[in-house]
């Protein structure tokens, strides 16, 4: 059954992680082949940034997805391991290397995305624009998904990145709308599904991803996951919140693996055409079955 109340731990963190969270170490010739050309190459990934627990899994699958705009994000999320910090310029060779570095991997399929620079008055749009027509033009065969901020609502800035058309444009309503001001720093909910909204009316696969075990209760889940369907969204990922530090969120509930299979199904009954939903799901988690 799904969650209907809050834990009765909510204001304190868990300490131990269930059996069903934990993942073996990262290894294999494929894993150090992907580390080593992230780390020659000067780029960064939301795999060590946002320490995904998948890390292992894609890297030694020859996967990885990019991150963007540097590392040091305008934001301050709760929920998120990026730092915070005064970003670095802009690197104009970036997109070049990230095109490069896809080369090399021989991905068919890569996944974008960036910290939030608000600090630029575009956003980084123009940046995301150089980006993929950087990988199209050095990996014509591969397929692309960016996952983007909320550029502030500014959905001037979101076109350009709609007009180069990549296959799936994602952008991760993160959690419900009662933890939303708590758990996102300057974020809304309203917004994110107004920008989703937005980028399902250009007939691009739309997706959206969300966290649970931050509070929220079955209802609310349900309440956002209908909210997304009606603004377009047509993939969903749905995966278990981890606190990156005791300076972050803190754990509410460690949700079971039968719930996520509950979410699963009621999504694909309210018509999403893809649900990905268990507790070590991340945005990125098998990304290429989601080109539609």
């Amino acid at each position: 059954m799904l969650p209907e109340t809050f834990a009765p731990n909510e204001l304190q963190p868990l300490a131990r992680l269930p059996r069903w969270m934990k993942v073996p170490m990262p290894v294999g010739v494929n894993y150090s082949r992907v580390k080593n050309l992230i780390e020659s190459n000067s780029l960064h990934t939301i795999c060590s940034s946002g320490n995904c627990p998948n890390k292992g899994e894609c890297w030694s699958a020859g996967t990885a997805t990019f991150m963007i705009l540097g590392e040091k994000c305008t934001r301050n999320c709760r929920f998120c391991y990026v730092a915070t910090a005064r970003p670095d310029p802009v690197d104009r060779e970036e997109p070049a290397r990230v095109a490069e570095a896809i080369a090399s991997l021989e991905l068919k399929h890569c996944v974008i995305t960036s910290v939030t620079r608000d600090d630029l008055p575009d956003g980084g749009s123009d940046a995301w624009v150089n980006t993929i027509r950087a990988i199209r033009q050095r990996n014509p065969g591969t397929t692309m998904e960016v996952l983007i901020p909320d550029f502030l609502g500014r959905q001037e800035l979101i076109l350009p990145i709609i007009r180069e058309h990549p296959e799936v444009i994602s952008h991760n309503i993160e959690t419900v709308w009662r933890l939303t001001p708590r758990i996102r720093d300057l974020a809304q909910y309203r917004r994110s599904l107004d920008n989703l909204s937005f980028i399902a009316s250009s007939g691009i696969t739309t997706k959206s991803g969300l966290m649970v075990g931050l509070g929220e209760t079955g209802r609310e889940v349900l309440k956002t996951m209908n909210d997304l369907r009606s603004a377009g969204v047509r993939v969903l990922t749905i995966g278990q919140y981890l606190s990156p530090s005791a300076y972050h969120a803190p754990v509410v509930e460690y949700v079971k693996p039968e719930v996520f299979e509950e979410y699963r199904k009621a999504g694909m009954d309210i018509g999403f055409a893809i649900v990905e939903s268990g507790p070590l799901v991340r945005s990125s988690y098998r990304a290429w079955k989601h080109v539609l």
